[in-house]
């Protein structure tokens, strides 16, 4: 049985930081292009960030670049999102999900095999 469980959400103050991780158990993790989705109140879920099977090759969304880095360990079975300078726009649900794909990276929110069930970041100003 597959699992992918969020964790490292929370409250914090504008720019501030926060470090999401997501362990994927079940699964051939090095198999998915692993990635982070978010959706606030009223709106779309978003591809945040995704990185491919080796972390060679990685996807942000342009909100979010030059602050947000994401990273895998394939050892651990382990997907990272570090947060910095956050903002309240920010806030939002945070999701994990895998896609089995081996040839680069997408970052839609359409085609995902597995979702986490999310944390929730939150951004005060």
């Amino acid at each position: 049985q597959v699992q992918v469980v969020e964790s490292g959400g929370g409250l914090v103050q504008a720019g501030g930081s926060l470090r999401l991780s997501c362990t994927a158990s079940g699964l051939s993790f090095s198999d998915y292009v692993m990635g982070w989705f978010r959706q606030a109140p009223g709106k779309e879920r978003e591809g945040v960030s995704c990185i491919n099977w080796s972390g060679a090759s990685m996807y942000y969304a342009d909100s979010v670049k030059g602050r947000f880095t994401i990273s895998r360990d394939n050892a651990k079975n382990t997907l990272y999102l570090q947060m910095n300078s956050l903002k309240p726009e920010d806030t939002a649900m945070y999701y994990c999900a895998a896609r089995k794909f081996k040839w680069g990276v997408i970052c839609e929110k359409y085609g995902i095999n597995y979702w986490g069930k999310g944390t929730l970041v939150n951004i005060s100003s």
